[in-house]
């Protein structure tokens, strides 16, 4: 057993080294969506693929990255050498969704992988049928993008560039992909470099000692936690508005049983797999319980798979929370992911009401594709402003315009005047929408409104995604639902969007005329 101080040093050591990752993604990173949005997650997993630390960045990336390592160590089994990088993004063989590209570096100790330094990175494109990854028309998986199955882009240090033409080839911004895979692999290297000094700095026997006994910790810490809640067999649903192919009211049904310190949480009743892209994977889907259930845990527990050892799960293959291939599962990190997490929220509530969320406001998003008149190069936009509210808690409000409940706060509208800076936008009107969040002894954060101008010169097509146009955010123990959202459309790009988030106590794809164009949200 190591000294309970060099094991608490080594902790936040680790965590040091992801929160550094992210910094060297951030500063390095060529697309908005990643160097103002911050769509990524930086994590280290050990040699048994075992999530050891990770960054404060998506939860719903980091809670796969455990699939995605387990995929690569065991497709390369025997063939893994210092100076490797890997790629992966297929959600059939351990990702979240395509547009989610992970880089894993090995890093060795001795002869042998001791740990992965991990960097899963949300691209502004990632091919397919239309820009910007989202395809609402899909309905098999090789319509939404380039599937990139475990492939080793770096051997033994030397890049294998017929690879990297081949993954370029297929993408719409080859230059600004390019840089943004050079920033992935420079924040895993990094990650690298940083286990390899603490390593060093402390021995391999007691990092590696350490890293179990920081899984124990955090195991104990869980379960303590969980025993102070109430035994029994809880049930949740929710729903989602549709999958934009005719199967609507989709619902998620969860049935939680706690005993003593554990919990099985059974995803089986929930619906059939459907045409759409609102299916989940099923990392994706392990990654949507592990977030519910970190957010019913005390803040200060680290979350790593020691965190998670007394969830035990239990899905049918067929279900949209587990579907057969080749569905496409696109928008399943927003949804179905924010749904299956609250359906576990809304039935443990009676269990432990002083931890529980109310609804957070769901997703809409526009990706624009076009040509920016003042420097006559094409773009793609993707839209993270007029955020929806966080839900509320007993003991306090929920954060307005958080965002979505996948990310919690972790991404980020960025800068309103970089973002007229480098794209044809103007923001005419973008603020709080008054009274939108729900009632309650808390109430949940609200919304916004968002009226943005296009001055475009040629014509760009849009593509737009979301939910909870008919299914409000929920209120909890007696508080109110959130206000939907309202989409509205025509000629000039009209638009509202998401909807705040609920007390406490229609997926569409376009193409717009040149011009001048508006577009309205409101949240």
């Amino acid at each position: 057993m190591s000294d309970p101080v060099t094991v608490s040093v080594l902790t936040h050591r680790l965590e040091a080294i992801v929160q550094e990752m992210g910094e060297a993604m951030l500063r390095t990173a060529y697309s908005q969506i990643l160097n103002s949005s911050r769509d990524f997650s930086t994590a280290l997993c050990d040699a048994q693929a075992r999530l050891i630390a990770q960054a404060e960045h998506v939860p719903i990336h980091v809670g796969a990255i455990p699939w995605a390592v387990e995929s690569v160590r065991d497709a390369f089994k025997g063939r893994v050498r210092p100076g490797d990088v890997y790629l992966l993004n297929d959600p059939y063989h351990g990702n979240n969704h395509l547009p989610d590209l992970t880089a894993f570096v090995p890093v060795f100790v001795g002869d042998e992988v001791a740990f992965w330094s991990v960097n899963r990175a949300h691209q502004s494109d990632i091919g397919g049928s239309t820009h910007g990854a989202y395809n609402p028309g899909a309905t098999e998986i090789w319509q939404e993008g380039l599937r990139i199955t475990p492939l080793k882009l770096y051997d033994a240090g030397e890049l294998r560039d017929d690879v990297l033409r081949m993954i370029t080839t297929n993408v719409r911004h080859p230059h600004d992909f390019m840089g943004d895979l050079r920033a992935m692999i420079g924040s895993a290297r990094v990650g690298e470099r940083r286990l390899l000094a603490l390593t060093r700095e402390y021995g391999a026997a007691t990092v590696l000692a350490a890293v179990d006994e920081i899984l124990d910790g955090a195991e104990l810490q869980a379960r303590r936690c969980v025993k102070t809640w109430r035994d029994g067999v809880y049930r949740g649903e929710t729903t989602l508005d549709d999958d934009g192919h005719g199967f609507t009211d989709i619902w998620i049904r969860a049935t939680v049983t706690k005993r003593g310190d554990a919990l099985t949480v059974d995803l089986s009743d929930s619906h059939p797999q459907v045409s759409g892209f609102v299916n989940s994977s099923f990392p994706n889907t392990m990654s949507a319980v592990h977030m519910a259930f970190a957010y019913l845990l005390e803040p200060r527990t680290p979350k790593n798979s020691g965190t998670f050892r007394p969830v035990r799960v239990i899905a049918k293959q067929g279900t949209i929370v587990w579907p057969y291939p080749p569905a496409p599962v696109t928008l399943a990190t927003n949804h179905c992911a924010q749904e299956i997490a609250e359906a576990i929220i809304r039935a443990l509530a009676p269990a432990c009401p002083e931890r529980a969320i109310a609804g957070w406001g769901r997703r809409f998003r526009i990706a624009i594709k076009g040509v920016n008149p003042r420097t006559r190069k094409p773009f793609i936009w993707h839209m993270f402003h007029a955020r929806p509210g966080g839900g509320a808690t007993v003991v306090g409000d929920g954060w307005e315009t958080a965002g979505e409940g996948q990310a919690a706060g972790g991404i980020k509208f960025g800068s309103v005047e970089v973002a007229e800076a480098r794209f044809p936008l103007t923001f005419e009107h973008h603020e709080f929408r008054a009274d939108s969040a729900g009632e309650g002894m808390h109430r949940g954060g609200v919304g916004a409104v968002l009226r943005l101008r296009m001055d475009i010169e040629e014509p760009a097509v849009a593509n737009t995604a979301g939910d909870g146009v008919r299914h409000a955010p929920y209120g909890l123990l007696g508080g109110k639902d959130g206000l939907p959202h309202r989409y509205r459309g025509k000629a000039t790009c009209s638009w509202s969007s998401p909807p705040a988030a609920a007390a406490m106590g229609c997926r569409r794809s376009a193409r717009r005329p040149h011009g001048r164009a508006i577009a309205s949200t409101a949240s």
